[in-house]
């Protein structure tokens, strides 16, 4: 069988983002896991924290900096990518 390998720090950032999602959606329908988010500083902290995780996975993810884009083309010109 061939397995997904992922690196520690993917598994780390989607494990965050998945658990920030989740608490987001539990505080939009009211549910709310953690004492105290129902006051407005509880859903705009799951906010800004869900919105931190996502960019962070995002950002990690993806070739967006100077270096990123660097290091893609050095791959691309190796044929390591896809």
């Amino acid at each position: 069988m061939n397995r997904l390998k992922m690196d520690k720090g993917t598994v780390i950032r989607t494990m965050v983002l998945l658990v920030a999602v989740i608490n987001q959606f539990l505080v939009a329908t009211g549910l709310n896991p953690i004492p105290g988010s129902e006051q407005i500083w509880g859903e705009v902290l799951s906010t800004a924290f869900t919105g931190a995780a996502a960019t962070w996975a995002w950002f990690k993810n993806n070739y967006v900096t100077a270096k990123g884009k660097r290091q893609r083309a050095a791959l691309k010109m190796k044929g390591l990518t896809k």
